[in-house]
């Protein structure tokens, strides 16, 4: 059986076409070098289908297998999809351990420790004016300087409680509007969805939509950030996306994205929104916070109104935050703000005594104030392991991000290697062509007329 006169052009032909293609692909990926989010491609080339010659051989009287040449079977993408799962789910660590740090910083500062700001700062103004009473019990300005300091170190430990409020508060909105129905996490499920009914499309047409895939997988690692994320494959392109630790409602079942609201989230959903669930729950640590704050409040107003009695020096009411936690709010008497003179310094009705004041200048360093040392030194503490703690899930994020760029990222050194080999090909083809093309014309043209 004689070789088919144009298997050579067509063998050429093939191999014109998988250079053109990788060349083509080697643009697109020098082109995309900066995108993130995109997924370097890589022609897959295959040998295409030999050509069979029986008894082809007159020395074996056997036949052979006659190569044609190379198919370009698809184009793919270099991804390996076990970094994207460690990155998605190093990403909701990462997250939800900045979000905490952040709320936490602010928690810190708010307490203005160790500043002249702080509490702490005017609780020793405060026994500091009950130790020069003490000294002067007639004194009308040490009296008026033991009520100033006291209002003072009461606005301040107001302050700190109403802005530890605002940040429970700002926190809860923040949730509230990331769970909302146009917010960005069901802004990502949805298009997810969208993204799984298009890829199905052209996967169903026998294409590869590399495009759309790597849309799909940017949309999933930014919905990692807000809490965890499970992906499920269901085949011919469809994806389903549990979402927060729900195991029971999907978020994006297919082609349908749920509502987030719908979901069971806690505090242990990770990401952004497990971080400020768990800080902003009544059993959360900013409302753990603001009950060492109550209680502080308490300690103080009891230890002190026990030994100023007539009136009471502090005065103790409750009201009600917006999340429904109760607060306690601590004030100098009415009473003694407006008739300063009536601080009692003594319990003997001897107008020069100083018992009194002295027991309450004896109070600096004693449980009220100790127990307001040990919250800031908590909150300290707090505050550094947070820190600590996102700095080493940064880093670790970091590690899992640059090796999936090392398999999925553009380097323009080998892509420009790449496309030297490649126009080597494609000029070895067109050569080859172009030689055949020759040989054909003498054989078609010229045999025959030698010596005519």
């Amino acid at each position: 059986m004689a070789i088919p006169s144009m298997t050579g052009l067509e063998t050429a032909l093939r191999g014109l076409t998988a250079a053109q293609a990788a060349i083509d692909t080697t643009g697109t990926n020098i082109a995309n070098a900066n995108n993130a989010s995109y997924s370097r491609q890589i022609v897959d080339l295959t040998e295409s289908s030999s050509l069979s010659l029986p008894a082809f051989s007159n020395v074996t009287g056997q036949g052979v297998q006659l190569g044609t040449g190379v198919d370009v079977t698809t184009i793919s993408r270099a991804r390996d999809q076990f970094l994207d799962i460690q990155y998605r789910a190093q990403n909701s660590n990462e997250s939800g351990l900045s979000t905490s740090n952040g709320l936490l910083q602010q928690v810190q500062t708010a307490l203005a420790e160790p500043t002249s700001g702080g509490v702490t700062s005017q609780l020793n103004a405060f026994w500091q004016s009950w130790s020069a009473l003490a000294a002067a019990p007639t004194s009308a300005a040490a009296k008026q300087s033991v009520v100033d300091s006291g209002a003072t170190m009461s606005n301040t430990f107001n302050a700190v409680e109403s802005q530890l409020q605002t940040l429970q508060g700002q926190a809860a909105s923040q949730y509230t509007t990331l769970i909302a129905a146009n917010g960005p996490v069901q802004q990502d499920a949805n298009q997810i969805a969208s993204l799984n009914t298009q890829i199905s499309q052209a996967m169903g047409a026998g294409q590869t939509p590399n495009a759309l895939l790597d849309a799909r997988d940017k949309a999933l690692d930014d919905l990692s950030q807000y809490g965890n994320v499970s992906v499920k494959d269901q085949g011919n392109g469809l994806l389903t996306v549990n979402f927060g630790g729900d195991t029971t409602t999907p978020l994006v079942n297919g082609n349908t994205a749920n509502a987030v609201t719908s979901l069971a989230l806690t505090p242990a959903s990770g990401g952004t929104l497990g971080a400020l669930q768990g800080l902003t729950s009544p059993t959360g640590q900013i409302s753990g916070y603001l009950t060492t704050l109550n209680n502080f409040a308490n300690t103080l107003a009891s230890t002190v109104n026990a030994l100023h009695t007539t009136p009471p020096f502090f005065a103790v009411s409750t009201s009600t935050t917006a999340l429904g936690a109760t607060a306690t709010t601590l004030n100098v008497n009415p009473s003694l703000v407006s008739n300063p003179s009536s601080v009692q310094t003594t319990s003997t009705g001897n107008a020069g005594a100083s018992d009194i004041a002295q027991a309450l200048a004896g109070l600096s360093n004693g449980a009220a104030q100790s127990s307001y040392s040990a919250f800031v030194s908590q909150v300290g503490s707090d505050v550094q392991s947070s820190s600590s703690t996102m700095t080493t899930a940064q880093t670790m994020l970091t590690a899992i991000s640059n090796q999936r760029q090392s398999v999925s990222g553009v380097s323009l050194d080998e892509e420009m290697t790449n496309l030297i080999s490649y126009q080597r090909a494609y000029q070895a083809s067109a050569r080859m062509m172009t030689t055949i093309d020759s040989t054909l014309d003498t054989l078609i043209n010229h045999t025959g007329t030698v010596g005519l």
